[in-house]
């Protein structure tokens, strides 16, 4: 009886995992896997070691926010470069000061030299190379797959592949936070990034041929801004991502005080409530990466936005160590699904030789937004508490997510042209084009 359906599994599982066929992105999968273990723990044992320190939910906002401002400031900048530069090697510097800034790091917290203000000069430097390398690296993964159509795959086997490590990085570093401190953390991170650094150099990456190094950059920002921002449904997309971003993401610097404070624990339950959450994220990213095509996604999007809002309520009321669990699955697969979809669809409609602006602004919108996000709902928790902040949050979410899908309609009418002037296969630009109906249509 199960003999017919092998055929079919392995197909769907090759489907899943088609952009491993490409050895420069397989390369980057690996690397990039050991290393985000090591990211991920340093994420975790960053806002531990503040809250440790301080006991401030303002200061566990000050520290995302320094940490994330850069982002917003300078990622505008790396989109240009990225349009106009070698991508891998841009990548491979921005890994390698990450691997000081860790290092650094984990020599001052070992060294019991560590103080509140090292801690901010330290994240407003990983912030400012985190500027460049985060909409590089994005803008990078199109040269790693030489089918284009592959493209969307390996986002989200990319997404999958950062909350793989999620599941397990925050687990390991409750672990080691509880029997020997937040500083080994540090060191594993910094040891991580030779695995990606060794990947990244072993690539063979064709030359670029579209590159024009004579513009000027102000110019080109500018024709980026307006190619992003004078298309609806690009503009729409990245403005309901700044409204989750600012909104409903720092939910995860509030981590410290629910674990301590609410579910009466330490730094194994936090690591729980940020392992269950990159669970779900892991399952979304799955599903994401199991497509075939964009279709759907335009209203899997603000779907996503609401699921992911109602979780988030649902966390902030519960005072019970499964439930909290439970939601925490549900945040990380509503934030997934609607981030790496959003991805997926502005990969797939920009224009290739705008290729690292757009992701520039798309980083802006994600990974800017959150430092402001951060540091309100770090001032709004000490206000009225860190419960009722995410449930602000998780309102806001879904009310954005709703005005999303009430235009679903109207983004339709603008998507078709650029699928004309760009020439994508029939099959994908009919699957966007559906994508933007908010009439159900077949999967």
């Amino acid at each position: 009886m199960t003999e017919p359906s092998s055929p079919g599994a392995l197909a769907r599982l090759k489907t899943t995992l088609r952009a491993l066929s490409h050895r420069n992105f397989r390369l980057f999968f690996l690397g990039q896997g050991i290393s985000l273990v090591g990211t991920w723990m340093q994420i975790i044992a960053m806002s531990w070691l503040v809250y440790r320190l301080t006991r401030s939910a303002f200061l566990l906002g000050l520290v995302g926010f320094a940490g994330q401002i850069p982002t917003f400031l300078f990622s505008s900048l790396a989109g240009v470069l990225a349009d106009r530069w070698n991508r891998q090697r841009m990548v491979i510097i921005t890994q390698t000061l990450l691997l000081i800034q860790a290092s650094v790091l984990a020599i001052l917290v070992l060294g019991h030299w560590i103080t509140i203000w090292q801690i901010i000069a330290l994240s407003i430097f990983a912030g400012l190379v985190n500027a460049f390398d985060i909409p590089i690296r994005q803008s990078f993964m199109v040269d790693m797959v030489d089918r284009k159509e592959d493209l969307g795959n390996a986002i989200a086997l990319n997404s999958s592949l950062v909350n793989a490590a999620r599941l397990v990085g925050p687990s390991l570093a409750g672990i080691l936070i509880a029997l020997v401190g937040e500083g080994w953390c540090f060191a594993i991170n910094a040891a991580s990034f030779v695995a990606v650094l060794a990947a990244l150099v072993t690539m063979k990456i064709e030359r670029r041929t579209d590159v024009d190094l004579e513009a000027k950059w102000f110019p080109k920002l500018k024709e980026g801004f307006r190619y992003a921002f004078g298309f609806q449904p690009i503009a729409s997309i990245l403005l309901l991502i700044s409204v989750v971003s600012l909104t409903g993401t720092p939910y995860s610097v509030l981590m410290p005080i629910f674990a301590t404070k609410i579910l009466i624990g330490g730094p194994n339950l936090y690591g729980a409530l940020m392992g269950m959450a990159g669970c779900g994220a892991l399952l979304g990213a799955g599903y994401l990466a199991s497509r075939k095509n964009a279709l759907g996604l335009g209203r899997l999007i603000p779907s996503a936005s609401i699921i992911f809002g109602t979780a988030l309520i649902a966390f902030s009321l519960s005072h019970t160590f499964w439930l909290s669990l439970l939601a925490m699955v549900v945040v990380g697969w509503g934030l997934m699904v609607q981030m790496a979809g959003s991805n997926i669809l502005l990969q797939t409609i920009v224009e290739d030789d705008k290729r690292g602006r757009v992701m520039s602004f798309y980083t802006m919108a994600f990974m800017g937004m959150a430092p402001m996000g951060s540091l309100l709902a770090g001032t709004i928790a000490a206000r009225i508490g860190a419960p009722r902040t995410v449930m602000l949050g998780g309102i806001c979410c879904i009310v954005s997510g709703l005005v999303f899908a009430s235009r679903l309609s109207t983004l339709r009418a603008h998507v078709r042209p650029i699928y004309q002037r760009m020439g994508i296969l029939p099959e994908v630009a009919l699957g966007i084009q559906s994508a933007t109906q908010i009439e159900p249509g077949p999967e």
